[in-house]
């Protein structure tokens, strides 16, 4: 069933997903920050062991651990911060808006505001 508009009925709708947006920066930001916390943490504790490989490796490993845990943790936190949005965007944001109208409305019955 596609979606209408409860003021002028047209079917011409559009999301905004503002939820997910902003939900997926910050996950984005804090993903990063905890993996490169982790990975800090890790390449410390890589360079106590590494001393036998050399000063060449241990530099070379704790960087790319900083590198990569920041990647990966940046990644999973901007996949879990959209998961979060788009259940915002969907329950508790009016997240549908007619085209030909402008009127901004949520599908969630729930959350159903009266057309002003």
């Amino acid at each position: 069933m596609s979606e209408q508009c409860p003021r002028c009925q047209s079917t011409r709708i559009g999301k905004n997903n503002y939820g997910k947006k902003a939900a997926g920066v910050v996950g984005a930001s804090a993903g990063t920050y905890g993996g490169y916390a982790a990975a800090t943490a890790g390449a410390r504790a890589g360079a106590a062991f590494g001393i036998v490989a050399g000063p060449v490796g241990t530099t070379v490993g704790g960087i790319g651990g900083a590198v990569v845990g920041a990647l990966l943790g940046g990644a999973t936190g901007a996949s879990a911060g959209v998961i979060l949005g788009d259940i915002l965007d969907e329950s508790v944001l009016d997240n549908h808006r007619c085209l030909d109208c402008g009127y901004s409305f949520s599908t969630d019955p729930r959350s159903r505001n009266e057309p002003r």
